[in-house]
């Protein structure tokens, strides 16, 4: 398999440049589908400008902390996906990966109190050995006590080599809601009304739009819990 793309074939997710270099990273296997992730090469030198060159950035890999969720990753083609956050820890740096309301991969930066959480989505749930396991958006796995969690819920996980749920935010009526998919990725909503695999949901502006529920995300209930959009 190719470690290469042709850019002009990336995903139009990337906002990239599409002419000048012929080539661009393509994400290793992971946790994220590959048009919603990039590849850390292509984070650090084509989206932050930390580097301009591959060779810079395995550099900044071998010798710089850059963790992934709370991991530290020396890879530079590993996937680094929707919601999660980038730590330059030498420069006290931190990121989101965020979806623009043009449905395109973006970058925000966090604070200190933002960089240990994650909000992720459940998208299944099984017991294992007597215990209820949770499956969740980006390939975690996790164990939990309760059998409160349903699919579609959202937990906010501590990071690092242990992930534990800070807060469970159930998917059910006046959720807020942050748009993952469809024609209205990145829009930020409260439900009005859950009707089989469809919601309605209210606009910032006011307006009632209807989507599949698979591409509602819940963030919170009155706030999101963590920042999506630019200070």
């Amino acid at each position: 398999m190719s470690k290469h793309l042709k850019r002009h074939f990336a995903p139009k997710t990337w906002k990239i440049k599409r002419k000048g270099i012929k080539y661009i990273a393509k994400p290793s296997p992971g946790p994220h589908k590959i048009v919603m992730s990039f590849p850390l090469n292509v984070l650090l030198r084509d989206i932050l400008g930390y580097a301009n060159s591959n060779k810079e950035v395995k550099f900044i890999l071998e010798k710089k902390e850059v963790m992934v969720d709370g991991i530290r990753r020396k890879d530079y083609r590993f996937p680094v996906g929707l919601l999660d956050v980038l730590s330059l820890k030498d420069i006290n740096e931190h990121f989101r990966i965020i979806l623009d309301k043009k449905g395109k991969l973006d970058v925000i930066k966090i604070g200190d109190e933002e960089k240990g959480v994650k909000l992720n989505k459940i998208t299944g749930k099984s017991m294992v050995k007597g215990k209820i396991q949770l499956n969740l958006y980006d390939g975690k796995n996790i164990f939990v006590k309760e059998n409160s969690y349903k699919v579609g819920d959202s937990v906010l996980l501590t990071l690092g080599e242990k992930n534990e749920v800070k807060e469970h935010i159930r998917f059910d009526k006046n959720a807020l809601i942050y748009l993952i998919g469809g024609k209205h990725t990145g829009q930020i909503g409260k439900v009005q009304d859950i009707i089989g695999n469809r919601i309605l949901y209210k606009t910032e502006s006011g307006d009632i739009v209807e989507t599949l529920k698979e591409y509602a995300l819940p963030i919170g209930k009155d706030k999101p819990l963590i920042s999506l959009t630019r200070r």
